[in-house]
């Protein structure tokens, strides 16, 4: 919370002028100031002082000064403020509700002590006194009393936050709580004892009291008084007592006062615990006195003891909504919410549980504000100011909110819609929906005002199932079923009737309380209530419906009407239908009569529809409102207006019932003053015209009147309910009840009902002779059964018998002979009627040899009656087995009859019915019964066309060869794969002959069929090593067919791709070489073939054009230099207008190298390069021709071809050519500098007096030093450079040399033996030959290098024909241009020596920028090896094509084996994915790694991976050559991870679960490809959510046995059997480590859940199977899946594609269409576009 400063409302004084008390108005408008001066100014909202008026004393005779005012407080209306004053006094001032309206005390109570403290609470005023006491000050009737007295002084009152219970602070420290309205958790009285007097005190909403005062501590105490917490400002110095404190309105925010501070703590609902929020330390202050928080929580006053009052704004945070409101967080849990338009308005919202709002949103078209806590949801109505708030689980946000009922906003969220009314703080109702479209939905509360506890709600269970449901009883009303799919509902105001139409336009009525229901109209366009009414109108085609009395729906009203209808409109007494037809509108009057008379009736209005119909006459529809208004007046007991009614009606017989009831009622009314309606023989008269006999009869009895109870049952000749009633009441004269209703029956020839009477009545002689009177057999036998002493007269028995007999009751004549003991009789009894259990049952006690007989027969019996099924069992328990096995093929009771033939050993007996069972159990997947049935039935030949039929090659074949002899099997196997070839099912014919262990003939047969890509897949998998040389010889055989493009694929699978190229460069297919050079071979590769491409063409400019348009103009350029063909070189520079300056420079260079100095020098000037020529000539030597170039092109250049001549000069020891050359580049400082070197002092000043006499000084100087210095120097230095000088003038070299190499640092300075060293070079260079110079420069080079001289060493090497070690030199200096280029000068051979250790060095530096300008390949190996793939990848990058595609493979192959590969996938999302052979196995780890990765919240991987494939799919189609293989491989992954993509987004969207589910069982088709127990439990997991338990357990049982097999590590455990009748795969891998390895508490619980349906004997352990005898989402013979869910699609006109031949059920497709208009924010819109964008756009209408 912030404290921000807004302004001072009043000036501090310079002395004491303390602030008694503050108050705010609970509207926020006002602000009560009491000052020192006994005044009370009156501040507004902003700070402005608006009014002021003198308070006075108690006693008008004393003077103003003798009191002063202790506190102010207002009245919860804000129209009243209570002043204490020290004179033992409260006044009570009428402000008014305007600032400038009178000010009159209303109110004064007088008070025994001193009054201390003030607040106001509710009704009553309550004051602290001096005298320790607690008083309540009523302003009704201007009296006080007391609540409670302590002895000590009252210092301090706070109230609680509900306004029920206040706690007082007293001098004693005490602390007590009292409750004004009585609360059951917590007691009234002492609640603790402070350390100090509690000056402070405060109550927050969570129940903390707090105290503090003057020890500088602030405690917290819970609802016990125990301490809860505290803060301890003892030890701060700057701290002093704390004065006042206050509590925000909501309760959650404390802040408290003292010296030049203020502090505010909060409380925290998350932690449980009260937190110091914010301390606001403010200069000159002083003590805090006063402080109000206003009842809004945004303003914060203080009041200080220099008189100052100053305004703060206490926000948390404050935001714009779209500029049209202003929310401001003045706490946690209440936000203030500020209309930005006009009229301006502001509104409170705050949690009343205390919990803290995270998200407010405006919604609804700017009328509805929604706000979330964490375990709450708040809803307003921002136009009427109602709040609501409900307990509301988090769930993700994805509530969908609907604010078209004014009244309620329905909220949509998993599939469930709640209801909560505005101002309401609960639900009012919830119910499980997929639909939540506004017109799916209706909801009626209380309209009209005719109803209290009206509430009833609408919905759609499914789409053609409607449910009414009381929301006050929360029980459903009535369900509608209907033929058609639903698109619009709506309940009439009253609730009592509803109306929907279906998608064939039809318009229904249905009566809510009987549930009936009625078709009124059809193509309805427009169909609307009118408002404040029950009148429906309906538009269909350009007729106008009106039905003004829905009772009675036949009673229509029809008018003609143009245009549309869009609005109903009542207003201004009239009833108006409008339409619009184009730009014209039209209105149509209603008889607002007609409407009015159904307002009248909704509203109770009697009088006024009598006279309304009165007024119709005898029009038809007249008859129809007089019915209804009768029934009303009945339903609510109006007898006038109901006898008017019928009288209208011509109903005489009820007219004159209700005159008299009328009549009864007015006596009643005369005699007893109470209502007619209350007269109990009206009411019983009431209740027996609505037929509530039962009601009519409570009334008599409550007035003791039973012979009128009794008399009524008797006119309606109910004597039973007369004589129950009698028996009850214990009636005098019962008998003779009885006596008259016997003579009744018996006078009415009802004999039966007289003899049941007479049953009852215990006379069971009586009653038997009436039942055999009556022709009762059936009756008189049960009576004999219960009758012992009837049974004992065998005459009686008999005649019964025979009257059964008669009547073919024979089971009943069998229990009477079974009750006498004539067993045999019984029995034949009992089989005549077919009472078959009956006699058994007899037959097993007394003649069990019977018993099969008798089962036989019963099986016989059934079998007549076509109960085949039934009478399987019977048989079975007579031992008739081939009678069983008939009955069960007969009834197709196929698993029964494979039961009962396994137990018949005789072929014979079983070939009858062998080939249809093995049909049947081949329809349902189990071919390995079905096999050994036909085995058994020694019909192996029929097994086998079995087994090869559904493709069980190998087991057919192990059957061949253990029952029939070689020939029989070659020549059946070999006829079966001729006519699978014939059949063009060459996969199957395929598999034949694997099966046969011919290999060779399957790939024969590819390669007559041209089938290639086959029969490289054989010869792949069984003649491996064969597999390079038949891609070549393919490849050969189709180059020269001429298909170049499919020889490309095998040259490029044989790794020949050379050969490929060779192949489209033969017959000039340039580009096509250009394509594979380019995907293949490296860059050079593919410049090369574009530069022979481009030679290739006719013209240059053709040539040209092309290069430019593939960027290789500069590269062509190049090789054509390198190869040279500098003619067309030249042809191309001035076709592209580039300039031929490099061109005619390789030109120069290429005369240079064939020594052609001349042809080179024009060159070199054509390429604008004189330098180069001028160097060419320094090089060899021809400084005429170098300075010539230099003085006519280069002037700058004249004195650099002098200094070299003159290095030539000086190295050929011709000094004085040496000196004239260097002044004649004006250079003699070079002179002197060499002479300087060497220590030719004369010869240096020489020159130098001549050119530099400047230096002249100088020289002689450092001649002396040098002399000097020799002679301080060892004498073995100069005594070897004299013999080395000797050894020379005698041209005796090499000694010389090895003289000058005896000189080092031991015996010489160290430029001593530099020079000795230079010395000693330059002899072996000019002097020395052969070994003489090898053995010289193996000597000196290292040491001239260790000194760094590098130049000279290399030098050295190259004189002695050193070629090699010349180069070290620089390679050891790291000087790699000038090795490089002296190799090339030299020895071409080692410049890839050099460029080798160059890499070396580099790599092992780790330099990878270096190593990439010289080898890219070496510099990405080294990044890949130090795993730096990030920067590898960007280095590719920049060289593209393969380069970057081999490293990003290498990068996604390490992913991959970290377990990323949704990484790896995003990597080949970023860069590209393209169509490159090597790269397909990488593509497929990608997706299967994808595929098994947990299922996410979201479906960002999913879309991933799909984007992915499709990019992979589409890359691979664009090929010249396109790998069918690859395609069908990827194709099939892309279904995957698009179905995968679909289940997520279905997911989002509640109405799509169905698909959601569906897409999950259809993916078990892939099990071979995604992990099978993910599969399995994914598919297990949504059918058990989705209820459909039989399937769950079957899959979820598959799904354990998957692990138990993976925890094996062996496969042979699961079992496929309960999955015959799918499509799923029988033979997949057994994935490494569970998908839930992570998650073993969800497979725990599932393998319990397993178990326990395991026990459930009543859910069906198998999977359910359709029509075709498979399980629904299996594909048949002939079947193509659905798009969208995996189904088969069934159904005419499928969704078809324009782009492909894929296919979706049309329903399944719509719904997806439907959700993405309805939810757009879901993922629905994308999984549309991706399968446009796939397959192109829908054909709503299939060929």
């Amino acid at each position: 919370m912030q404290l921000k400063y807004l302004k001072t409302a009043l000036e501090p004084q310079e002395h004491l002028s303390r602030i008694a008390g503050l108050s705010w108005s609970p509207n926020c408008q006002k602000l009560a100031v009491a000052t020192a001066e006994r005044t009370i100014l009156i501040f507004d909202e902003n700070g402005e002082r608006r009014d002021k008026f003198s308070t006075k004393p108690a006693d008008p005779s004393a003077s103003r000064t003798s009191y002063v005012i202790r506190g102010v407080a207002f009245s919860p209306d804000s129209t009243k403020l209570a002043v204490a004053q020290s004179d033992n006094i409260v006044y009570v001032y009428k402000l008014g509700e305007n600032f400038n309206d009178k000010k009159v005390i209303c109110n004064k109570f007088q008070q025994p002590s001193s009054v201390s403290c003030i607040l106001w609470i509710g009704g009553m005023i309550i004051a602290g006194l001096e005298d320790g006491r607690v008083r309540a000050l009523h302003c009704k009737n201007n009296k006080s009393q007391n609540l409670y007295g302590t002895e000590s002084m009252c210092i301090s009152l706070a109230p609680n936050s509900r306004g029920t219970g206040i706690v007082s602070g007293h001098d004693d420290g005490s602390v007590i709580r009292f409750y004004l309205v009585e609360e059951n958790s917590e007691p009234s009285g002492r609640l603790f004892t402070h350390s100090v007097a509690p000056a402070v005190l405060a109550w927050s909403s969570s129940g903390s009291i707090i105290a503090a005062g003057c020890d500088k501590k602030v405690n917290f105490y819970d609802w016990q008084g125990r301490l809860q917490r505290s803060f301890d400002y003892s030890r701060d110095d700057n701290e002093r007592e704390f004065m006042i404190a206050t509590c925000s309105p909501n309760g959650q925010s404390v802040a408290v006062g003292s010296f030049d501070r203020i502090r505010v703590y909060t409380w925290s609902p998350r932690q449980n615990a009260w937190n110091e929020a914010l301390s606001k330390d403010i200069a000159n202050l002083y003590s805090i006195t006063a402080l109000a928080w206003r009842k809004d929580g945004a303003r914060l006053t203080i009041g200080t003891v220099c008189g100052g009052v100053h305004y703060f704004e206490s926000v948390i945070k404050r935001t714009i909504w779209q500029d049209k409101f202003e929310i401001t967080f003045v706490a946690p849990s209440q936000i203030l919410l500020k209309s930005l338009q006009d009229p301006p308005n502001t509104m409170i919202v705050e949690s009343q549980n205390g919990l803290e709002i995270d998200d407010v949103r405006i919604m609804g078209k700017d009328n509805y504000l929604v706000a979330r806590t964490e375990e709450s949801l708040i809803l307003c109505d921002l136009t009427r100011s109602l709040i609501s708030e409900v307990t509301w689980i988090a769930t993700g946000r994805h509530e969908r909110f609907y604010f078209e009922n004014p009244n309620v906003c329905l909220i949509f969220n998993a599939g469930e819609l709640s209801l909560v009314e505005y101002g309401d703080n609960f639900i009012l109702g919830s119910v499980r929906t997929e639909f939540v479209n506004p017109h799916l939905i209706s909801v009626r509360l209380n309209e009209r005002g005719n109803a209290t506890n009206n509430k009833k709600l609408a919905y759609l269970l499914d789409m053609k199932t409607i449910v009414v449901v009381d929301l006050i009883v929360q029980s459903i009303i009535t369900q509608i079923s209907h033929d058609s799919k639903i698109d619009w509902i709506e309940l009439s105001e009253t609730a009592h009737k509803l109306l929907f139409r279906d998608k064939k336009m039809r318009l229904v009525v249905v009566d809510i309380q009987t549930g009936r229901k009625q078709t009124l109209l059809s193509k309805v366009q427009f169909v609307q209530w009118v408002s404040k009414s029950d009148v429906a109108i309906a538009q269909s085609d350009t007729n106008l419906a009106v039905w003004y009395n829905i009772d009675l729906p036949e009673h229509v009203t029809i008018m003609t009407i143009r245009g549309d209808v869009y609005d109903v409109v009542r207003e201004d007494g009239k009833t108006e239908v409008l339409t619009k037809e184009g730009a014209t509108e039209h209105v149509y009057p209603l008889d607002e009569g007609l409407v009015e008379f159904g307002t009248a009736l909704n509203d109770g209005d009697f009088g006024r529809a009598i006279t309304y119909l009165e007024s119709l006459g005898d029009k038809p529809a007249a008859k129809a409102m007089w019915h209804n208004l009768a029934n009303i007046a009945l339903m609510q007991q109006n007898l006038r207006a109901a006898h008017r009614c019928f009288a209208a009606l011509g109903n005489s017989s009820k007219t004159f019932y209700l005159y008299e009831m009328i009549k009864i009622g007015e006596r009643y009314a005369k005699n007893t003053g109470h209502s007619e309606i209350t007269c109990p023989e009206v009411r019983a008269r009431f209740a027996l015209l609505t037929g509530d006999l039962r009601a009519a009869e409570r009334i008599y009895i409550e007035q003791g009147d039973l012979e009128s109870a009794l008399e009524m049952y008797i006119k309606l000749k109910r004597y039973d309910d007369a004589i129950k009633l009698a028996e009850r009441r214990g009636y005098p004269g019962l008998y003779d009840l009885r006596e008259k209703q016997m003579n009744y029956l018996l006078s009415t020839n009802q004999e039966a009902k007289a003899g049941e009477v007479l049953e009852e009545r215990g006379e069971k002689d009586k009653a038997l002779t009436l039942y055999m009177k009556a022709n009762k057999p059936g009756k008189a036998a049960r009576l004999a059964l219960k009758t012992l002493s009837l049974l004992q007269n065998e005459d009686l028995v008999s005649r019964i018998i025979s009257l059964l007999v008669r009547a073919e009751l024979f089971e009943l004549a069998g229990d009477l002979a079974q009750k006498t003991n004539q067993l045999d009789l019984a029995t034949k009894f009992y089989k005549k009627g077919n009472a078959f259990s009956r006699a058994i049952e007899i037959a097993r006690n007394v003649a069990p040899n019977e018993v099969t007989a008798l089962e036989e027969e019963w099986g016989d019996y059934l079998v007549s009656k076509r109960q085949l099924d039934a009478s399987i069992n019977h048989y079975i328990e007579a031992g008739c087995t081939l009678k069983a096995l008939d009955a069960a093929m007969g009834a197709k009771q196929y698993r029964k009859a494979v039961q009962i033939i396994k137990v018949i050993d005789e072929p014979e007996e079983i070939k009858k019915y062998a080939v249809e069972l093995a049909e049947h159990l081949a329809s349902i997947g189990d071919i390995e019964t079905a096999e050994d049935l036909l085995c058994r039935a020694e019909l192996y030949k029929s097994a086998i066309e079995l087994l090869n039929k559904h493709n069980k090659w190998e087991k057919s074949f192990d059957i061949a060869e253990q029952y029939l002899d070689s020939d029989e099997i070659s020549e059946l196997f070999s006829d079966v794969a001729l006519k699978l070839e014939n059949d063009k099912k060459f996969r199957d014919a395929e598999r034949v002959y694997i099966t046969m262990s011919q290999p060779d003939k399957a790939i024969e047969m590819y390669k007559n069929l041209e089938m290639y890509d086959a029969m490289i897949r054989l010869v792949e998998r069984y003649r491996k090593n064969q597999l390079e040389n038949t891609h070549l010889q393919l490849a050969r055989h189709l180059e020269e067919k001429g298909k170049l493009k499919n020889a490309e694929v095998h040259f490029i699978a044989a790794g020949d791709w050379k050969s490929a190229v060779h192949a489209y460069c033969s017959a000039e297919k340039f580009e096509d070489a250009y394509r594979v050079s380019k995907q293949k071979g490296s860059d050079g590769a593919s410049n090369q073939v574009a530069y022979m491409w481009a030679k290739s063409l006719p013209s240059v400019d053709g040539a040209a054009r092309l290069l430019t348009k593939m960027g290789l103009v500069d590269n062509s350029i190049t090789f054509a230099c390198d190869s040279g063909h500098f003619d067309f070189a030249l042809d191309l520079c001035k076709a592209t207008g580039k300039a031929a300056d490099e061109v005619h420079y390789k030109i120069a260079l290429s005369f240079e190298d064939e020594g052609k100095f001349q042809e080179a020098e024009a060159e070199f000037i054509m390429a604008n390069k004189p330098r180069e020529a001028i160097m060419m000539h320094i090089h060899g030597g021809d400084w005429k021709s170098a300075l010539a170039i230099a003085e006519k092109y280069v002037p700058e250049a004249v004195n650099e071809v002098l200094i070299n001549q003159a290095g030539a000069a000086l190295e050929a020891r011709n000094y004085h050519e040496y000196e004239a050359l260097l002044i004649r580049a004006e250079r003699p400082d070079l002179i002197i500098n060499h002479y300087k070197e060497y220590n030719m002092w004369h010869e240096a000043i020489r020159i130098a007096e001549e050119y530099m006499i400047e230096e002249v000084p100088e020289l002689r100087r450092m001649q002396a030093r040098s002399n000097r210095g020799s002679l301080s120097s060892a004498g073995d230095s100069r005594s070897l450079l004299q013999q080395a000088s000797e050894y020379a003038r005698n041209e005796e070299f090499k000694k010389a040399a090895e003289c000058l190499l005896q000189i080092n640092e031991a015996n010489a300075e160290e430029k001593s033996v530099e020079r000795a060293l230079i010395r000693a070079a330059e002899i072996c260079n000019q002097f020395l030959e052969g070994d003489d110079a090898v053995e010289i420069a193996r000597e000196l080079g290292p040491r001239l290098v260790e000194i760094n001289l590098i130049g000279p060493a290399a030098q050295l090497y190259l004189a002695a024909e050193l070629p090699k070690e010349a180069v070290d030199v620089f390679i050891q200096s790291d000087n790699w241009n000038k090795a490089r280029r002296l190799a090339k000068e030299i020895d071409p051979s080692l410049v890839s020596y050099v460029e080798s250790q160059q890499k070396f060095k580099l790599k092992n530096q780790g330099n990878v920028e270096q190593l990439a300008d010289i080898d890219i390949v070496s510099a990405l190996d080294l990044l890949a090896e130090q795993q730096q793939w990030t920067r590898c990848i960007e280095k590719a990058k920049q060289h593209g094509g393969q380069i970057l595609q081999k490293y990003l493979a290498q990068y996604a192959a390490q992913l991959i084996r970290d377990s990323e590969a949704p990484a790896a996938m995003n990597l080949y999302l970023q860069y590209g994915s393209p169509a490159i052979a090597q790269n397909f196995t990488v593509y497929h780890r990608i997706a299967v790694e994808c595929l098994g990765q947990r299922e996410a919240d979201g479906m960002t991987l999913w879309k991933d991976l799909r984007t992915f494939l499709f990019q992979v799919v589409k890359a691979i189609k664009a090929q010249d050559a396109p790998d069918n293989a690859a395609i069908e491989k990827f194709e099939q992954l892309l279904l995957i991870a698009h179905y995968y993509a679909t289940r997520a987004a279905c997911r989002q969207v509640s109405a799509l679960q169905n698909i959601s589910v569906k897409i999950s069982i259809a993916l078990l088709r892939y099990t071979d490809i995604i992990p099978c127990d993910k599969g399995f439990y994914e598919a297990g997991m949504d059918l058990r959510q989705l209820g459909r338990e039989s399937e769950a357990f079957v899959i979820l049982n598959h799904y354990l046995d998957i692990c138990e097999a993976i925890e094996e590590g062996s496969g042979d455990l699961v079992d496929h059997t309960d999955f015959g009748s799918t499509d799923f795969p029988s033979s997949v891998p057994i994935p490494e480590t569970m998908h839930l390895k992570h998650e073993m508490k969800i497979h725990e619980e599932i393998r319990d859940w397993v178990l326990a349906i395991s026990m459930d004997q009543q859910i069906d352990q198998s999977l359910p199977i359709d029509d075709r005898n498979l399980y629904e989402s299996s594909l048949g013979l002939g079947d193509v899946a659905c798009l969208i869910s995996g189904y088969p699609v069934i159904g005419r006109q499928p969704i078809t594609f324009q782009r492909s031949a894929a296919l979706c059920n049309r329903d399944a497709y719509s719904k997806l269409t439907v959700a993405a208009k309805m939810s757009p924010h879901t993922d629905i819109p994308d999984v549309l576009e991706f399968i446009e964008q796939w397959h192109g756009p829908a054909n709503y209408i299939s060929n």
